[in-house]
């Protein structure tokens, strides 16, 4: 199982207080990198921005007289120094108010879709007050988790197959993802290992952020192996067995190994072989060498209530 997060997300706000003045985008609009999306009131910045600029020309225009009339002798290079001194300290000021005048309108960093906007004009907007929520119209991540027993079986560049969860739009839709990351550590009270796939631009239109998807990695080759119901397999503290018929007359217990489980079927991985009858109903009243008599007439389970799980 996994779940749907965004390439790039983010909680749109300002750093700074201020009265919004100008709203300038619809919930659910897209948006391209760099529209303005919101304005705070920079009246008083922008007034202290022609005084910076005024002061500015003036020193501007004292630098380049003072560059001329030391060039003739006229005045000491004391004088010129102090005169671009005053100008790059004018040209600093007016960069500073340029910036806090920036600093009151919020631009969309990346193109993509904003949500519910969650301002109106005339509010007062405190620091970190939330504006919208931005989500990139880019490749959507997928994140989910493997136990550590198939570490070794999954590689960057596999495929993932996702597929939306029953209930929820698109049902039974799925889409093929590719592993790009595939965490160095594992979580130490789960035992698993965090993995992310990404599903590409022209596949990603089903796929909302949050969204909750089965996951399936697709390895690179097939096994064959020996399969027998889950009713057959013995669990206990010193191993997992079954009991096997000989000759149809007499059950011997025997340890297997055991591999994945398929719904109501599991994969013996050394124990059993091909072709040999196990004890499939009432295992667990046998002993070990006990005869048994062979009745294949009822069926343990109605094949009708019995799961069918995709084979992936």
């Amino acid at each position: 199982m996994g779940s749907v997060t965004t390439a790039r997300g983010v909680t749109l706000s300002t750093d700074v207080a201020g009265v919004v003045t100008a709203i300038r985008f619809e919930s659910g609009a897209d948006v391209k990198r760099g529209q303005v999306l919101v304005e705070l009131d920079s009246a008083v910045e922008r007034a202290q921005l022609q005084s910076a600029i005024a002061r500015r020309n003036l020193a501007e225009t004292s630098a380049a007289r003072s560059r001329q009339l030391v060039k003739s002798g006229s005045i000491a290079p004391a004088t010129l120094d102090n005169d671009e001194a005053v100008l790059r300290q004018a040209t600093t000021d007016a960069e500073a108010i340029s910036a806090q005048i920036a600093r009151k309108t919020i631009r969309a960093p990346f193109a993509g879709k904003v949500g519910t906007r969650s301002v109106n004009l005339g509010q007062f907007l405190n620091p970190g007050t939330a504006v919208a929520v931005l989500e990139g119209a880019e490749t959507a991540h997928v994140d989910f988790t493997l136990p550590q027993q198939r570490l070794a079986d999954v590689q960057v560049g596999m495929t993932a197959r996702i597929t939306l969860d029953d209930g929820d739009a698109g049902a039974g839709s799925s889409e093929d993802a590719k592993i790009t990351t595939v965490d160095p550590v594992l979580d130490n009270a789960t035992r698993t290992v965090r993995v992310r796939a990404d599903v590409a631009d022209d596949k990603a239109s089903a796929l909302r952020p949050g969204m909750f998807v089965k996951v399936a990695v697709v390895l690179p080759k097939k096994g064959k192996y020996t399969i027998v119901p889950a009713t057959a397999i013995i669990h206990a503290t010193y191993g997992d067995s079954v009991f096997i018929v000989e000759d149809g007359k007499k059950a011997r217990q025997q340890f297997v190994r055991l591999g994945e489980a398929r719904g109501d079927f599991v994969a013996i991985l050394d124990g059993v072989k091909p072709k040999q009858e196990v004890v499939t109903a009432g295992a667990f009243k046998l002993r070990n060498n006990w005869p048994v008599t062979v009745d294949n007439s009822k069926k343990a389970t109605d094949p009708k209530l019995a799961p069918t799980p995709e084979n992936k």
